[in-house]
């Protein structure tokens, strides 16, 4: 199938949009903020990666359609909603009932390191089980899609891959920004040992916002 792009009209609206959305803080920057702040530069930036390999699967979900079944089915998006809750809190809890710090901390203060294959995983699943980002993409991308140009399908793959590469620069900015407030606050044993509170209770905040997200236009909220 020829590759069809979009015209330099819609990307010249699409690319501002999407700095827009990707520049508001939201779940993926604090799961990036609290590994780079607990683990260092590499768990960060594999964090980040990871975020946006979920965005990728969100985008292939929109060009085959599973994106418009989620929105149409209110069993489908529940499911999937419930399951980012639960996979959320067993973190949370996770890092509350880790001895020490936060996932594995050492008795430095800092947390032990985690193979980059976690980390990736993590990420990923953290965007992937969020059903409102599946629904974000099935409305944002066809806006941006001339018909008459071509393949649906090829414009929305092509718009998408350009969204992923907005927003993995944008993750990265914050993994390096938190790599700098973790050294900082290293200093402090005061954060060192509250450091697994902290990250644990913004997983299961994350969790609890997710639990109750509901999909616009459809329910109340």
């Amino acid at each position: 199938m020829e590759l069809t792009l979009p015209s330099m009209a819609a990307l010249a609206l699409f690319v501002p949009t999407v700095v827009a959305v990707v520049v508001v803080p939201g779940p993926n920057m604090l799961l990036i903020l609290s590994r780079g702040i607990g683990q260092g530069r590499r768990a960060a930036f594999a964090s980040a990666l990871g975020v946006e390999l979920g965005t990728l699967v969100h985008v292939l979900g929109t060009v085959v359609g599973v994106s418009a079944l989620i929105a149409a089915s209110a069993t489908a998006f529940d499911v999937v909603k419930y399951a980012g809750a639960a996979y959320l809190a067993y973190l949370g809890v996770r890092t509350l009932l880790s001895k020490g710090g936060a996932l594995g901390e050492g008795p430095s203060g800092a947390e032990s390191p985690r193979s980059v294959g976690t980390l990736l995983r993590q990420g990923a699943l953290v965007n992937v089980l969020n059903p409102k980002v599946a629904l974000f993409f099935l409305a944002l991308l066809p806006q941006y899609v001339d018909p008459e140009r071509g393949s649906g399908a090829s414009q929305t793959l092509v718009l998408g891959l350009v969204f992923f590469a907005i927003a993995l620069a944008m993750d990265l900015v914050y993994a390096v920004a938190s790599v700098g407030v973790g050294a900082w606050l290293a200093r402090s044993v005061r954060f060192a040992r509250a450091q697994k509170y902290i990250t644990g209770c913004t997983y299961l905040l994350l969790g609890a916002s997710a639990a109750f997200a509901q999909p616009s236009g459809r329910h109340a909220g």
